[in-house]
């Protein structure tokens, strides 16, 4: 029975690591795609249509909304990015496990829209890791670092609203344990109904007599 790909929504405090895992999940198993969004900013240098982003036009993005054609959508320094619908389903009905790493509002509105989404959030080993791992990156100063931990305090109040946590480690075994957790999430009975319903049919219809 070949399984159909789940919807994989990822998201985790700034510093948690969740960047590294979605890479090194999609490199090392070749049953997980990332997913590529779509954007109304110009491609910078370098950057390839479909691989970095599916790069349109604002009117190209707005029929995308009246269509119903994108999970979910933002508006960010006056330019669009969404995540198309097409482009997922396409890869989930091939069996792909589709991740969007996305932001928690946009994380829980993928959930309304979308029950049946598996949602994860990736935390550290401790407060102290999360803090060590923001200064280690020697990208942002103390000030942004502080804003970025009372952000992290706030944003901790939305994680009973996911469906698991992944507390990311060491970053090899974490991604074993990832990929070990969304595989347990396809046979959830949720996600089976069909095969169980022709298992009750087959034993109500085949299975008679005196055994």
């Amino acid at each position: 029975m070949k399984k159909r790909g789940l919807l994989i929504v990822v998201s985790g405090f700034a510093g948690s690591g969740k960047g590294t895992l979605m890479k090194r999940l999609t490199g090392d198993y070749d049953n997980y795609a990332l997913s590529v969004s779509m954007t109304t900013r110009k491609p910078r240098p370098g950057e390839v249509h479909g691989r970095e982003y599916f790069f349109v036009t604002k009117e190209e993005f707005e029929q995308k909304i009246q269509d119903d054609g994108l999970i979910e959508y933002a508006v960010y320094v006056e330019n669009y990015y969404g995540t198309p619908r097409a482009y997922v389903e396409e890869q989930m009905a091939k069996g792909k496990n589709v991740v969007l790493e996305i932001e928690i509002q946009g994380a829980l509105k993928v959930k309304e829209r979308f029950p049946e989404a598996v949602l994860i959030f990736v935390l550290p080993p401790s407060v102290k890791e999360l803090y060590r791992r923001l200064k280690e990156r020697g990208t942002e100063a103390e000030d942004v670092i502080e804003k970025r931990m009372h952000r992290a305090e706030k944003e901790a109040d939305t994680i009973d609203r996911y469906d698991y946590i992944m507390i990311n480690d060491e970053v090899e075994e974490s991604v074993k344990r990832l990929h070990s957790l969304i595989e347990a999430a396809h046979f959830t009975p949720g996600r089976n109904e069909e095969f169980i319903r022709g298992i009750k049919d087959d034993l109500r219809t085949l299975w008679k007599g005196d055994h």
